[in-house]
This record gives structure tokens, C-alpha cells and sequence, in this order.
């Protein structure tokens, strides 16, 4: 009965959650999107190309982060481990319901977790150890580990991990059926995506009657969208543009410490990166903290070639001041004591990229370094440029440092974008898994930060402080990081 329920459509039930609304929400709510995956953008979490400016707001995961980043209840209102942490048992939500109608149960959660890894999913990786999910009862999942593995519900709070209707493979890229505070009323990827409000949503009915998603790939008209009214929210605002908006009474501000990063990769299964000496002395011969004070005003924090955020308990503690002289050497070690030359191809999809690439290429010059700076469009870059380029530019959201390791580093890595392979790296982070002494696990974090400083192809020279401008008509949006914003609460004036 629940497999057919769940194939009634979709427009119907939002007709009628439509009638509910008149004195619930109220507004329309607008934001962009920058179309960075082209023609594969879809509604599908664990995709490539997932629209994620919707799917937070139309589906719910397992476990979220708290308005302080610490994993807490959502679709589970409890977990619990045995002895060793090789099986975890989770406690789901009851009377949540998809917006499909269907009631959201153990079902749902096994379809969900297992899909990642048959799908091959780049969000794979994280949650590897999950070997099978056992079904206790409607509201009960036992989660079966193929190793002792401690983090597991830190990892469950990745952004792509949703929970989706069983049954829902084929269809869920266009419908986007979860259980979230907004429903799709309208999938248009290159056009205007529109949310309708979930009056039956688990939190309580959202602020706003709609959301409407507009496609804006050029990050200057994105801001003239918003400058002109079109869009109310820009979630990266360009610190150089800050004047803009500053002493205007028609926006708001809002400073986020983040563990997002930027920068520039190498492809290691290529000349001249193929060696890592070469790789570090272009990393080397960086000056962060200038670039960061260049590029972003001082607002980030430098970073040593490692993905993990400031604030994390895993975070290794290095240092990596510019060493123009070190560079020099390690060039002429590897045989190249004239230098090497490249190109890097960023694009205004990201505002930062361009102005990364120009200060890397004024300040490894003194190190014989020639980097030339090809600008591309911004339609299709993740398809076309992002890890087909010997060097490019790279962007990522902040992730705990175990998911950032193994889904961007290991060498069975998805997306490991610059083909890093080492495989005591790998035993590392396999050890670091099933240790269940949390000290012990933190040195093994560590040491694995410190080998990708020495041998990484990932220049990232900052974390980012995001600023996010609003119209003033925005009210209650979170002041937190992406993945715990609680969408339901914003209204509009």
C-alpha cells in the first residue's frame, strides 16, 4: 500500500497543501542559483549535479548540525552504538509525512542510505562503512558497519545525505519529494525554480508562501539581482563589494565563520605535478595570509593545504609561511632549476577565483614559477574545466574532517580532484576510522593533515568568513553556516 501511495501525483498534493496556506505563510521569498552544472543539474541529493539551493529546503536529513555545528536530532531523535561502534541504532521521527503523502519510515531510511553507495555517489565515500541497514521496525534502523567507526553520526550530517521516498530512483531528480518545509511546485533548472510552503512540515508551517530559485550564472549579475530587487539573499558577497551594501538601509549583513575554502588544484597524474616537490613548491611560494587580506579584506583565516576548518576537533595545528628560497630548491631538486610554467582557468561562477589566481601569479614569480591565467565561461565549468584542466580552481563547503580526508584525498576518492594516490595516507585515514580512542584518532587525523602538506596538489590558502547580504525584508534567517539554517523560520516583510 505504501509503494502506491507514493506514485499518486505529486501536483495534486500540492494543490491541496495550497488551500492550507492563506493564513500560515505569506511572501515570496527569492534567491539565486549560479547554473554550475549545466545540463545536469537535478533534484537528486547524491548526484553531481544537485541543485543543493534546493534540496536543503525540500529535504530533510537523518542527522543535522545544530545552530552551534554539533550534530543533532532531525529524522532520528536518537542514536545509540554498541560496545565497538561497528552497529548503530537509530530512533525515527514519527508522523512526519513526504509531500507526496506517504508516511516517512525505516523503509525510507534503508532505500536513502543504501542508494548512495550503489549509485556510486560522490557523498560515497562518508558513509563507506555503512555494509547494510537493518529494519527493526516502522520506526527503527539498525546501521551495520563493516569497521568500528565512532563519527558515524557526524558523518550523517552531510548536506547530501536526505531522506527520500523508497521506490523514488527514477523520479526523484525531477520531483524532488522529501519531507522538508517547501514543496516543488516547479522545476525549471535554467529558469525559475518554485518552492510552494509544506503546511504540514514537522517544525511547523514555513514563514513564506513561496520561494522562487532564479538561475543567474554570472556572479556580477547576481548581484545586481540583488541590488535591483530581483533576488533578496546572495550567500557569498564579495568583501570588495561590501561598500556597496554597507549604510544602506535597504539591506542586512550577516558575518559567517566558515569552513568553506577556495583554491587552486593540481593534477598529480601529470607533468610537472606528477612530482611531489614540484607540488609543494608552488604551495610554497604562496604568501596566504596577503592573499587572504588581498582577495577578502582579512575576512578568512589561513589554512595550510588542509580541508579541515578552523574549529574542528581533528584541526592539525601547522605552519606554512612563504618560502620563496625553499621553492626555488625543491624546483631544482625535482629538475627543474629554471622553473616551471602553467595555466589556471577560473571563472566568475566563483567571484574570489579570478582574483586568487592573479595574486598566486604576482607572488610565485620570485620563485620561477610563470602562471597564466586563461578566464572561462561559467555555464558547464564542473563539467568541462573542473578535473579535465592540469590546473584549475576549486571551490568546497566545510565538511568534518574525517568526510573532507577520505571524499576528497583517499585514493578511491570519487572526487578526488587531483588524483592525489598514496596509500599510507589511505592506512591513515582506514586506521583513523576504527580507532576508537579519540586521542589516538585525532593524532592519526593529524598526521594525515601534515602529509598533504608535504606531498597535496590542493592549494588552499584560506577558509572563509562568509558575508551574506539580505533586502531588509528578510527576517529570522539564521545567522549559521549553510547546512543549519532552518529554512521555516524566514519571512518576509
Amino acid at each position: 500500500m505504501k509503494n502506491f501511495i507514493k506514485f499518486v501525483s505529486i501536483s495534486l498534493f500540492s494543490l491541496l497543501i495550497s488551500f492550507s496556506l492563506a493564513n500560515a505563510s505569506s511572501g515570496i521569498f527569492k534567491v539565486s542559483h549560479d547554473l554550475g552544472f549545466g545540463k545536469d543539474t537535478n533534484l537528486d541529493p547524491i548526484t553531481k549535479g544537485r541543485l543543493f539551493q534546493v534540496i536543503e529546503k525540500t529535504m530533510n536529513r537523518l542527522v543535522r548540525n545544530d545552530l552551534n555545528g554539533v550534530p543533532s536530532p532531525s529524522l532520528a531523535t536518537s542514536w545509540s552504538a554498541n560496545a565497538d561502534a561497528s552497529e548503530w541504532t537509530f530512533n525515527l521521527r514519527k508522523g512526519v509525512k513526504f509531500h507526496d503523502g506517504s508516511d516517512f519510515d525505516a523503509e525510507d531510511v534503508k532505500f536513502s542510505i543504501m542508494r548512495v553507495g550503489a549509485n556510486k555517489s560522490p557523498a560515497a565515500k562518508g558513509i563507506s562503512m555503512i555494509e547494510s541497514v537493518d529494519i527493526i521496525d516502522s520506526h527503527t534502523v539498525k546501521m551495520n558497519l563493516n569497521t568500528s567507526f565512532a563519527d558515524l553520526a557526524l558523518n550523517l550530517t552531510d548536506y547530501r545525505l536526505r531522506m527520500l521516498p523508497s521506490g523514488s530512483e527514477d523520479t526523484i531528480g525531477q520531483t524532488g519529494v522529501g519531507t522538508g518545509p517547501f514543496i516543488v511546485d516547479k522545476f525549471d533548472a535554467e529558469g525559475t525554480t518554485i518552492l510552494k510552503a509544506n503546511a504540514d512540515y514537522w517544525e511547523g508551517a514555513p514563514g513564506v508562501a513561496e520561494i522562487h530559485i532564479i538561475a543567474i550564472s554570472d556572479s556580477q549579475a547576481r548581484v545586481q539581482a540583488l541590488l535591483s530587487g530581483q533576488i533578496d539573499m546572495l550567500r557569498y558577497i564579495d568583501y570588495k563589494q561590501k561598500p556597496i551594501f554597507e549604510g544602506n538601509s535597504k539591506f542586512k549583513h550577516h558575518v559567517i565563520s566558515t569552513g568553506n575554502w577556495r583554491g587552486m588544484v593540481m593534477r598529480t597524474d601529470l607533468e610537472p605535478f606528477k612530482d611531489a616537490r614540484v607540488r609543494k613548491a608552488v604551495r610554497m611560494a604562496v604568501d596566504r595570509q596577503a592573499l587572504a587580506d588581498l582577495v577578502t579584506g582579512g575576512a578568512a583565516s589561513v589554512t595550510c593545504d588542509h580541508p579541515v576548518m578552523k574549529t574542528d576537533q581533528y584541526r592539525a595545528d601547522l605552519s606554512c609561511p612563504q618560502d620563496i628560497e625553499g621553492a626555488k630548491k625543491l624546483l631544482a631538486d625535482a629538475g627543474y632549476p629554471d622553473g616551471i610554467e602553467f595555466t589556471v582557468y577560473p571563472s566568475s561562477l566563483e567571484p574570489t577565483w579570478t582574483p586568487i589566481a592573479e595574486v598566486v601569479q604576482q607572488q610565485v614569480a620570485a620563485a620561477g614559477i610563470k602562471v597564466n591565467i586563461q578566464v572561462v565561461p561559467s555555464d558547464g565549468y564542473w563539467n568541462d574545466i573542473w578535473l579535465k584542466k592540469p590546473v584549475a580552481m576549486t571551490r568546497w563547503n566545510q565538511r568534518p574532517a574525517d568526510q573532507a580526508l577520505n571524499e576528497i584525498y583517499h585514493s578511491s576518492a570519487k572526487w578526488n580532484e587531483s588524483l592525489y594516490k598514496n596509500s599510507a595516507f589511505d592506512s591513515l585515514l582506514d586506521m583513523a576510522r576504527k580507532e576508537l580512542d579519540f586521542e589516538k584518532r585525532k593524532s592519526m587525523y593529524q598526521a594525515a593533515q601534515k602529509v598533504l602538506w608535504d606531498e597535496s596538489g590542493t592549494l588552499i590558502p584560506y577558509t572563509v568568513s562568509k558575508l551574506i547580504v539580505t533586502t531588509a525584508r528578510v527576517n529570522n534567517l539564521d545567522e549559521v553556516e549553510n547546512w543549519s539554517v532552518r529554512w521555516h523560520k524566514v519571512t518576509v516583510n
